[in-house]
């Protein structure tokens, strides 16, 4: 992990909002359906350099609350939701799934994400989030990194 500058960056998708507790439930989850409509319903031309995010954002509070998550891409399309992943530091989680098929790339996003509440549920973590924007960056069929953005 480290920590990166990232620029304003607006992406366009599909979005949701959830709470953590719901997404522990298969009847309450709400982002996998996203990512499937997302996946049904928006093209995206990886051959010619565009990649996916997930953004997460509009925090109510802090993990416990409400949030708002886009999938989307940074293909402008007006005739999806916008967001902007605002400016500022994050924490990088690298992730690299075993194999481009669904099954292996949810995994290692899931594994990611554990490694991020692992880090910020310690006492004396050096960095400490900020529940601004947070995202998922899938670089390419296996390589998926995380942001979380940190104060």
């Amino acid at each position: 992990m480290n920590v990166v500058d990232v620029d304003e960056k607006e992406i366009y998708g599909i979005s949701v909002r959830t709470t953590n507790a719901n997404e522990m439930n298969p009847e309450t989850a709400k982002i996998g359906k996203t990512w499937q409509k997302f996946d049904r319903e928006v093209p995206v031309n990886y051959q010619a350099g565009e990649r996916v995010y997930g953004v997460y954002y509009d925090y109510q509070s802090d993990a416990n609350g409400e949030f708002q998550v886009l999938a989307g891409t940074e293909s402008r399309n007006d005739s999806l939701e916008k967001v902007t992943i605002l400016k500022g530091k994050y924490l990088v989680f690298e992730s690299q799934a075993k194999s481009a098929d669904d099954k292996a790339r949810i995994q290692a996003v899931i594994e990611t994400w554990g490694r991020v509440w692992d880090y910020f549920s310690l006492d004396d973590s050096e960095y400490k989030r900020a529940y601004k924007t947070d995202f998922e960056h899938y670089k390419n069929e296996t390589a998926i990194n995380i942001y979380i953005s940190v104060m």
